[in-house]
């Protein structure tokens, strides 16, 4: 009889755990992944609606000064990706068009969420593919079959019954959430555009090291003149609550997160099982802040937003068939 030696016997115990370990990993990044962005979604929507912290564009510029600290220490000191560098006035002039058109969606989020349910805002939000494809079309004239436009049809109607059957539905807020999703759709495909050249090309973390302190350099006089008593109100409230500071703190390391691990699980795994994920997250995330925040849904709504999801699902299903 052949014996293994325990040489053998130790190789093939290596290689058959080291998929396993993978797998635990990738899982491990998903979790902390969806943790992140619904976290941070659910605790903008408690500070700015349910704890009287009613300045959006201060805590989008909290976010922001967060992701420009940690950028550089995940980026220069942990070396989690090389480090790249702007290599010309043009290209920097680019990366300051993307940072103000990233900062105007996220302030424009942020602002919905004041008036909004984070139900219906991520009903809003799942449009995302539909001005891809608008912008994408107009700023590229970069056309899809007509059977992928097809699949875009229930993702707006969705939202119009979503919209019908909405109890908490304000003007404002969907103006500003419509708005925000547009300026994320509009920042994607201007990325694709002004950072299209191999030279130019940055990596998601990277391009957050270099948008973060513009948009923070950007954000802070807009945050002066509209919200100029920022500070004042803060101080009362932490000296209510002494657990303010440490829930912006936290707030704004999770918006961090969500970036780098957004990098992450697509790195380990591809865009479109990112996309899918995507789409799960958005569900999860709705049942989740009904379940904390109690607000009233109808079945119109809840018809509405699963129509929206399916649009979407059926969307990158037919764009990677048709490619």
């Amino acid at each position: 009889m052949n014996k293994k030696n325990p040489d053998q016997k130790s190789e093939m115990s290596s290689s058959s755990s080291s998929p396993k370990k993978q797998t635990l990993f990738i899982l491990s990044l998903i979790i902390l992944w969806y943790t992140s962005n619904i976290g941070v979604l659910l605790l903008n929507k408690f500070l700015l609606s349910n704890y009287g912290f009613k300045f959006p564009i201060f805590l989008t510029m909290c976010h922001m000064s967060a992701c420009a600290i940690l950028s550089y220490v995940s980026i220069v000191f942990l070396k989690l990706v090389p480090l790249q560098y702007l290599k010309s006035r043009s290209q920097f002039l680019k990366v300051a068009t993307l940072s103000i058109v990233f900062c105007a969606s996220v302030v424009g989020g942020n602002i919905s969420l004041r008036y909004l349910p984070v139900s219906f805002n991520q009903a809003v939000g799942a449009t995302t593919p539909f001005f891809t494809a608008l912008f994408a079309y107009l700023m590229t004239f970069k056309r899809e079959a007509w059977v992928t436009y097809g699949a875009l049809v229930p993702v707006v109607t969705g939202v119009v019954i979503a919209s019908g059957g909405e109890p908490g539905f304000h003007w404002f807020g969907f103006i500003m959430c419509i708005s925000a999703t547009a300026a994320r759709a509009f920042k994607s495909v201007l990325q694709g555009i002004l950072l299209s050249s191999e030279g130019e090309k940055l990596n998601s973390m990277n391009l957050m090291l270099y948008m973060s302190p513009i948009a923070v350099i950007a954000l802070l006089p807009v945050t002066i003149v509209m919200e100029p008593d920022v500070m004042s109100v803060t101080l009362s409230l932490a000296r209510q609550h002494k657990y303010m500071w440490l829930l912006l703190l936290v707030n704004s390391v999770m918006a961090y997160s969500a970036n780098l691990l957004n990098f992450l699980v697509t790195k380990h795994t591809s865009a479109l099982t990112l996309q899918v994920l995507g789409n799960a997250k958005g569900a999860v995330a709705v049942v989740i802040s009904i379940l904390l925040f109690r607000n009233p849904v109808t079945v119109m709504g809840i018809g509405g937003y699963s129509i929206t999801v399916l649009g979407v699902v059926a969307y990158g299903e037919t764009k990677r068939r048709f490619r």
